[in-house]
């Protein structure tokens, strides 16, 4: 008797593969009983941010006391980091047994996305949650996780990416991921450009919807010392301070607090102790996150224009280092030209490398690029060579920065432990980080 291996069963279900349509979700989800819909929901769409702002959620609604849920992709090594209860993954032997119970009552094909998204759905069923933060895969109109009604929907921001799914304009991109409003329901964002706001501003006018803005509606000003001032819809806070780097992260931890702010209208009370306590306990890989100290070792995953733009000003901001190395691999469907032209100029050393997935670009591909940019750079065949390639050249005050695509962060995150480092824990010299 063959034991049923859901690893391999979740791999032949093509990691890759999409689906235009809410058929194939709506259909599972009602052969399992619809767990959606037994307790409450939070939805984030975006270019970026997204991850970051549903972390800082429900880091929250935990220090509140909620049993939280947290559904986010992609995951960076282990696939349970997409389903997490209480600031804990779900256990390998819960994991399988949900797998399992879907395979056996699905009685039509879906894609891995939508597999998985059911499988967190009826885990936090299972689990009994209060409320679960949900990030959108890809879009919103179309994406699996808009099968739900959520008390909020945010979006994030909006920029170019995924542009062969969800249109090559700004306009055609927040078409799609304004698909997430709700009649009557209430949408935040940190959108800036005009035609964005104007789009949201429409769709929000004629389903009924509540519009709240960042630098409106909701605002937030920088104090001393690394924290910062929050004015909102009905509070106002001072002192704060977030663990995540990155200035690009206020923003982020504004949309958390105004999300916390609207929820509380529905039966979410949440003081403001939780709040100081949520934000500052929050935890997310792969987010300028550093990883060694001597030589300082930063992993970013940022993986379109706007988030190399975001990763560059912290680079300048908050960090100081005498050389910047950048180890660099990207999937090819990005707009990793327009990547390149923000990064390299302030590269000392550039390290290019290819990942393990199909999707990846080469990077003798990579290096042609870089080369008409008038650059020259090192090639590693793999990403643990990249890693030790820059170990090698990393001298005293350096910082190694890998960046491009998340499944890069994956892959040093899963090489690092096995590389012998030089850290001797010293801390680095920084001219402005956060208070955690």
């Amino acid at each position: 008797m063959n034991r049923f291996n859901p690893s391999a069963y979740l791999a032949g279900l093509n990691i890759d593969k999409l689906h235009f349509g809410l058929a194939a979700i709506t259909g599972l989800l009602s052969s399992i009983g619809n767990p959606q819909n037994s307790y409450k929901t939070i939805l984030i769409a975006g270019t970026n941010g997204k991850g970051s702002t549903a972390a800082m959620t429900a880091s929250i609604l935990c220090s509140a006391g909620y049993k939280v849920g947290l559904y986010t992709s992609p995951h960076l090594v282990d696939v349970r980091e997409r389903i997490i209860v209480n600031e804990k993954k779900i256990s390998r032997k819960e994991f399988n047994l949900i797998i399992e119970h879907i395979k056996n009552i699905k009685k039509q094909p879906v894609t891995y996305f939508e597999f998985l998204t059911a499988a967190a759905l009826l885990y936090f069923q299972r689990q009994k949650v209060d409320i679960a933060v949900l990030e959108v895969g890809l879009g919103g109109r179309l994406d699996a996780t808009n099968v739900c009604k959520p008390l909020v929907s945010v979006i994030t921001n909006i920029a170019f990416d995924h542009m062969d799914y969800l249109g090559n304009t700004l306009e055609s991109i927040t078409i799609e991921k304004a698909g997430i409003i709700k009649r009557k329901g209430i949408c935040i964002t940190s959108a800036k450009q005009k035609k964005v706001l104007q789009i949201l501003e429409d769709v929000c006018w004629k389903r009924q919807a509540r519009l709240y803005c960042l630098g409106n509606d909701i605002k937030i000003k920088k104090q001393g010392d690394g924290y910062f001032i929050y004015r909102g819809l009905y509070r106002n806070l001072k002192n704060l301070a977030i663990s995540l780097r990155g200035q690009h992260q206020l923003s982020n931890a504004a949309l958390a607090l105004a999300i916390i702010e609207c929820i509380g209208n529905k039966g979410f009370s949440i003081d403001d102790t939780a709040i100081y306590e949520g934000l500052k306990n929050t935890h997310w890989q792969g987010r300028l996150e550093v990883l060694q100290n001597q030589p300082l070792f930063l992993l970013d995953g940022a993986h379109n224009p706007a988030g190399i733009s975001a990763l560059c000003r912290s680079l300048k901001n908050d960090f100081s280092y005498r050389r910047l190395i950048l180890i660099f691999g990207v999937l090819s469907d990005k707009n990793y030209h327009q990547m390149l032209r923000k990064i390299l100029p302030i590269s000392s050393v550039i390290i290019l490398t290819q990942l393990k997935t199909r999707r990846s670009l080469s990077a003798n591909h990579i290096m042609e690029t870089v080369r008409e940019m008038g650059y020259s750079a090192m090639v590693a065949r793999n990403v643990k060579r990249a890693i030790e390639q820059a170990l090698v050249v990393a001298r005293e005050n350096d910082l190694i920065c890998a960046t491009g695509s998340i499944y890069l962060v994956g892959e040093i995150k899963e090489s690092f432990p096995k590389i012998t480092l030089c850290d001797n824990t010293k801390s680095v010299r920084k001219k402005h980080v956060y208070r955690t």
